[in-house]
């Protein structure tokens, strides 16, 4: 007979042995024990952890002192300036849910979101003031508005808000003592989809995710407490990929920045002496290629984390030589930013570039807060085998993935068919246990029956010393049905480089039917957190007129 009872009986939860999880407790612990280490820079502006503890009490306490409590919607509108930070503690100190908005969405946008998010209350940088006076005066029931100015930008644009963020903060008590969450799966924020298919899925993500996720990034990333993080990455972005709360439970530096403008980051690094940062691919481009009078040295390694498309092997030996160490991750808003990583080892420093770039440029595996990660058919969730070959479905299970999303319980249940978290994103997995994506699976170009893969082509496109940025998308075709239609950026001061020839180059590395039929050059249009809009781009690609590289190509046949 089993003696299961005896581990059971008598040894129940209680407030001694048991409570729920949440990262507002990081602020707490390090203002308790290091109250007078800096956690936040701006510009000249520094103030500690127990200064900035005050603060979050306060919000809390405000917010509470105006009946904001548990199920209410609380969104922010803001740079990456200490406000936006405060809010990720305050707000669910109050026992709020925390809606952080993208700062570059349009007013219809954000009224919408608001809206949809039945939010109280509205905390918006002056910066902003035009959007968000147009977003309110499109609701018929306004949350109540308070204007953050906290370093000049947007100032005279508080006139039309309730009341200031400091004039709010003063109303509050530094001594708050804040109700912890009862329960752990409490909503703890809400994070919008992109909503490049209709309307955008409201994401909700619980105490617990986010208190396991950021300790995760800090492992992945080797946080600790002499960490002092440059905010490049939006903190609208899935809270800051959780690093909000990361960097405050390693008790590091914080060192927030509006715009991540090149000689401003290369300044930062170097006299503030950052060891760690993130962002999209683009941001590690704008270093690279930053003018030289923008450049700065810096004697430590600062670690970068950086999502979206793969860095290809010239990113990484240009940022290794600059004094970065890239890492590549992989996530969605759905499981609260990053999920898997590629994690190095131990023989990876001793290979040569190509190689290591190559295995650098895979998703990877799992974090420690998501139980299972999977390539599989999307149908019968059968594993693919790990043959590096074979394609299949990435999903996901665990601690880390979102409650689901807000008021849509259809997407819900089929983002969670099978008892798997669907990405929607194609990959394989190789021998060695690492995922690596082929595709989204909406980027897949048919042509011929045939399948092909847009990151190959966006690879070979990557490999012309020209290019700068490219993505390739799907463009119809009366014969093939589709074929690749490539929208490429060149780097400042190269030769030109005609639509044929870098065709031709294509050609030369891939099957001639997976070569583009058409190159566009030009700017790519991103979204605020640097992913480019593939959407926007399939919608050029079916506008576009015949050109004489696709007559070209099709007289020299696939």
């Amino acid at each position: 007979m089993s003696d299961i009872g005896r581990y059971e009986q008598g040894l129940d939860r209680q407030p001694a042995n048991h409570s729920a999880l949440t990262p507002c407790d990081f602020m707490a612990r390090a203002a308790a024990i290091y109250p007078a280490r800096t956690a936040v820079v701006h510009g000249t502006l520094r103030r500690s952890y127990a200064e900035t503890y005050a603060r979050c009490r306060r919000l809390a306490s405000a917010l509470a002192g105006r009946g904001i409590g548990l199920g209410d919607t609380v969104s922010i509108m803001a740079s990456n300036v200490p406000a936006m930070l405060e809010a990720h503690f305050g707000v669910p100190m109050a026992g709020a849910v925390l809606n952080a908005l993208n700062i570059r969405l349009d007013a219809a946008s954000v009224a919408w979101m608001l809206g949809h998010a039945r939010s109280r209350v509205l905390i918006a940088d002056a910066a902003f003031a035009d959007v968000v006076e147009e977003a309110l005066a499109a609701l018929e029931s306004r949350p109540h508005l308070v204007v953050v100015a906290d370093d000049g930008e947007g100032e005279g644009s508080e006139g039309f808000a309730d009341e200031s963020y400091e004039s709010l903060l003063a109303t509050g008590s530094p001594d708050f003592d804040w109700p912890w969450p009862e329960d752990e799966w409490q909503a703890i924020s809400l994070n919008y989809t992109s909503g490049t298919t209709g309307r955008p899925k409201g994401v909700v993500y619980h105490h617990r995710g986010a208190y396991l996720n950021a300790l995760s990034n800090v492992l992945m990333n080797g946080m600790s407490r002499d960490t002092v993080y440059l905010w490049t990455l939006p903190m609208f972005h899935c809270n800051g990929w959780t690093h909000t709360w990361a960097v405050t439970a390693a008790a590091g530096t914080h060192v927030c920045l509006r715009r991540p403008e090149p000689a401003e980051v290369f300044r930062l690094i170097a006299e503030e002496h950052v060891t760690h940062m993130a962002g999209a691919p683009v941001v590690l481009g704008m270093l690279i290629n930053a003018p030289e009078s923008d450049k700065r040295r810096f004697d430590q390694v600062v670690e970068v984390a950086t999502g979206g498309a793969a860095p290809p092997a010239p990113v990484i030996a240009a940022m290794e030589a600059m004094g970065f160490n890239v890492t590549h991750l992989y996530g969605l808003t759905e499981v609260y930013g990053p999920a898997l990583v590629a994690a190095p080892q131990d023989d990876w420093p001793a290979l040569p570039l190509d190689e290591r770039a190559a295995l650098m440029a895979r998703q990877g595996v799992r974090h420690h807060a998501i139980r299972g990660a999977m390539v599989a058919d999307p149908e019968t969730l059968t594993p693919i085998p790990a043959d590096g070959a074979t394609v299949g479905e990435i999903v996901l299970r665990g601690n880390t993935v979102m409650k689901g999303y807000l008021d849509d319980a259809g997407a819900t249940a089929r983002a969670f068919r099978g008892g798997w978290f669907h990405s929607g994103d194609l990959a394989v997995m190789h021998p060695d246990g690492y995922i690596q994506i082929t595709d989204r699976a909406k980027d897949i170009i048919i042509s011929g029956g045939e399948n092909i893969s847009s990151i190959e082509v966006e690879n070979a496109l990557y490999s012309h010393e020209a290019v700068l940025e490219a993505a390739v998308v799907a463009r119809p075709d009366p014969k093939w049905g589709e074929t690749p239609c490539a929208f490429v950026t060149l780097k400042p001061d190269v030769p030109e480089i005609t639509e044929e020839a870098l065709i031709d180059h294509c050609r030369s590395q891939l099957a001639h039917f997976k070569a583009p039929r058409t190159v566009v050059f030009g700017d790519l249009p991103k979204t605020a957190t640097g992913k480019i809009m593939k959407f926007d781009l399939r919608e050029r690609a079916r506008a576009l007129p015949s050109g004489a590289a696709e007559r070209e190509a099709a007289r020299r046949g696939r």
